[in-house]
């Protein structure tokens, strides 16, 4: 029988030792209240959660994690305390993320002062780094859960003594039996009032003290009336209030409500978490050697350039480094997109936050910190975590003066009703005060732009300002730059011309043993072309060679076969070759001996596998193509013609580029770009919206609002697809809560609307808002996409 519960409800609810974790022990770690933060003054303590900003020397940009935070209001509260302290330059915090951007000038403040701001206005700061925030969270879904279940349990309860109420004809209950089952009720929710409601109150306390409004007063507000009124209804039946208790509406609202809050509290943390995982890959402290060999344990942040380390495998690599001694395998894919373990010996270079597979090495540190691209990469997401479009600070300022309107009408709608009947007065105001909260119109668009920016992420797109994705769903054009974006870095050999007599092999053999002796991109390309064609022993080696910077490579070479005696070649410019070239504006190398030319090499750009679909799937879509270069104009329209773009022009400077740009969006024209050069940032910075792609400069990619970590150019595809898509779900969101407030705040105004369904509708639309953008994060990927998308985004 479900009356058996009673008097186990009754007796654990209201203790402490219900279950271990309802009892409000503060998670362990380190605290950041009084004097302890004095400890983050310390210059040497700010980089473990600050970075240099781009404002200049002295300038510092921290993330942090704001605790204590439910709505778009606490977040203007977060960033108005911030704002406040002078040395504060700016202030971003996400109420979708609960994350915070804070760039600070260490010569009018420091760490302990700002942060003490947010403590004093009610929050908690944590450094975002903090390796105990994930076990916080955890410990606080996990009694967000016991509250929904108690909640919920306590509500079935209070429903069973409540419905004789609802069906009973007069006379069939007696007084007696009437006060009886009110009782009951009564104390069933207790339980609810006094764990199940105690994040409400907490914030409705807290912003009582500090004389603000947020989300959570009027819900306190509407569930403290509803208690006391029935309260007193329960003790005094004959009283003014005495007609009627509400303990069912109180119960079934807390939990509607508390269901909603709890799936968001899960949506949120699975991008949270994944954010963590990626800052926590890095290792605390590694295995140094010592100048006698000894090895001693030391924590990362004390590492300077030039320490040699011990890596083991199965640890990652703390920093950039050169490997001196043994051999490995490392996975780089959070880094460079490349899914497959990479061979790293003495000599190479392994990246920070790469993950040593198979063997013990030692390192020499060649870069820290954010020199790294771990740390750009790590970067990129703190930013659109913290990142508002424009959307959203419009809401998020104005959430206070709509909860301010919130609580007017509802004592309007209470005192309208009070002559009638106090007690239906007192519930039209509370359905009003829970019906009117804004919460699903404050996350209509950041859950949605926040499940599409991980949808990307997933994909190796990483997205800088959320604000990009509302641009990128206008884009009309597409502007890409040629070399390291329709092209990959690497070059490739495409024909090959010989003298009569001589054989393509042969004569790549000898080119690519000299070309073997430099590091030159077209010689490096040519000693891979004969390393990938020429499989079989050498008959041919070479002696005496010498480089001639800016012009080629000279040697004698004789055959090991024949036992001829050497001879002199040449292999570069056609002028270093004393040869005639024909065909100008193409990249070729020429083979030369005494006699004169021997053969010429043709080696061009690789123009990307998917270029040609991407740039099909774009003019599909409705965006026109074109690309502006600086290489040479019949290099770039050969790339053009095989990538199907209409429009190309090559020989273009910085500022051509830009001009060109800004007679598109003097047209009207939304423009997107896509580079990868120095030479591309001023153009990156002057676009609509614009994509940093492959291994981008560190300039491209500051200026870029999107990162393509991959090599696949159908992400560009995927991103516009999906940036549509998003905007149309935020434009579904927002008319949803903007119909459901204009539906249900009548029928509350009225009297139509019980408290209890208007906390069922405002815990479903806001949950409807959730749900809906978590389509995004469905989102399947582009036919025809190959790209190595990072395997930690898969978190998102």
């Amino acid at each position: 029988m479900p009356g058996t519960l009673l008097p186990c409800i009754i007796t654990t609810a209201v203790t402490s030792d219900f279950i271990p974790f309802l009892a409000s022990k503060p998670a362990q770690g380190p605290r950041t209240n009084g004097d302890d933060l004095v400890l983050l003054d310390d210059p040497q303590e700010w980089s473990a959660f600050s970075r240099p900003a781009s404002q200049g020397e002295g300038y510092w940009e921290s993330n942090l994690v704001i605790e204590g935070m439910h709505c778009a209001a606490c977040s203007v509260t977060v960033e108005d305390a911030l704002r406040s302290i002078p040395g504060v330059i700016s202030a971003e915090v996400g109420a979708a993320s609960h994350r915070a951007r804070v760039v600070w000038a260490s010569n009018h403040v420091l760490p302990s002062r700002w942060m003490k701001a947010v403590q004093d206005s009610g929050y908690r700061p944590v450094p975002a780094n903090d390796i105990f925030v994930s076990e916080r969270r955890k410990l606080e879904t996990r009694k967000a859960l016991w509250q929904w279940l108690v909640a919920g349990l306590c509500m079935m309860q209070v429903m069973m003594y409540a419905y004789p109420a609802y069906i009973a004809h007069p006379g069939d209950l007696s007084p007696e039996a009437e006060r009886l089952l009110r009782w009951a009720s009564w104390v069933l929710t207790l339980p609810v009032v006094l764990f199940s409601c105690g994040p409400f109150f907490k914030n409705a306390v807290r912003d009582v003290v500090h004389a603000r409004i947020s989300m959570d007063l009027p819900v306190a507000i509407g569930m403290l009336i509803t208690f006391v009124v029935s309260t007193v209804g329960t003790f005094d039946p004959g009283g003014t209030f005495g007609k009627e208790v509400f303990f069912d509406s109180l119960t079934m609202f807390v939990f509607f409500l508390l269901t909603g809050r709890w799936l968001e509290l899960r949506l949120r943390d699975r991008t949270a978490g994944a954010l963590e995982v990626l800052m926590n890959r890095l290792p605390d402290s590694v295995d140094r050697l010592q100048a006698d060999g000894k090895i001693e344990r030391v924590a990362a942040r004390r590492l300077v350039v030039g320490d040699v380390l011990r890596v083991y495998a199965g640890e990652t690599f703390v920093a950039d480094c050169v490997v001196l001694v043994g051999e490995t395998r490392v996975d780089e894919s959070l880094l460079t997109g490349e899914s497959r373990p990479i061979p790293r010996g003495p000599g190479s270079e392994v990246l920070s936050g790469s993950h040593n597979m198979t063997g013990t090495v030692q390192v020499r540190v060649l870069r820290l910190a954010g020199q790294t691209r771990f740390a750009e990469i790590v970067a990129l997401m703190e930013s659109a975590t913290a990142s508002k479009p424009q959307g959203v600070l419009l809401a998020d300022r104005l959430a206070k003066p709509f909860l301010s309107v919130v609580l007017l009408a509802a004592a309007a709608s209470g005192a309208w009703w009070w002559s009638a009947d106090p007690g239906h007065a007192l519930m039209v105001a509370v359905a009003v005060l829970v019906v009117t909260c804004p919460c699903a119109l404050s996350l209509a668009t950041p859950a949605a732009m926040l499940a599409s920016a991980g949808a990307l992420a997933r994909r190796g797109i990483l997205v800088r300002r959320l604000q990009a994705l509302e641009s990128l769903a206008a884009v009309d054009t597409m502007v890409f730059d040629k070399t390291g974006t329709l092209t990959r870095d690497e070059m490739a050999l495409r024909s090959v011309q010989t003298r009569a007599g001589i054989s393509e092999s042969i004569a790549l053999e000898q080119a690519g043993l000299l070309a073997q002796h430099s590091l030159h991109p077209l010689a490096r390309t040519l000693a891979l072309a004969d390393r990938v064609r020429c499989i079989h022993t050498p008959s041919w080696h070479c002696d005496e060679v010498v480089e001639h910077p800016g012009q080629g490579i000279s040697g004698n070479l004789a055959s090991g076969v024949d036992g001829d005696s050497p001879r002199t070649l040449r292999l570069g410019s056609a002028r270093f070759c004393d040869v005639p070239d024909d065909k100008v504006g193409q990249s070729r190398v020429f083979l030369a001996d005494g006699e004169g030319w021997l053969a010429s090499f043709e080696i061009a750009e690789d123009v990307r596998a998917d270029a040609a679909m991407a740039v099909k799937a774009l003019l599909a879509s409705g965006i026109s193509v074109q690309v502006l270069s600086g290489d040479h104009p019949e290099a770039v329209h050969r790339v053009a013609k095989e990538a199907a773009i209409p429009l190309a022009r090559g020989g273009c400077t910085p500022q051509d580029k830009l001009d060109a740009l800004r007679v598109l969006q003097s047209e009207n024209r939304k423009v997107a770009m896509v580079g990868d050069g120095l030479n591309d940032g001023p153009v990156l910075a002057g676009a609509d919206v614009s994509f940093a792609f492959g291994q981008a400069v560190p300039l491209a990619q500051g200026r870029a609002d999107f990162v393509v970590l991959g090599e696949s150019l159908m992400c560009i595809v995927q991103a516009v697809t999906l940036s549509r898509r998003t905007m149309a779900v935020v434009r579904q969101n927002l008319w949803w809560a903007l119909c459901y407030n204009a539906a249900c705040i009548p029928l509350a105004v009225v009297g139509w609307l019980p408290a209890w369904a208007a906390g069922l509708g405002m815990a479903g639309s806001s949950l409807l808002v959730v749900l809906n953008a978590l389509r995004l994060a469905r989102t399947t990927p582009v036919a025809g996409d190959h790209s190595k998308v990072p395997h930690l985004t898969a978190y998102f």
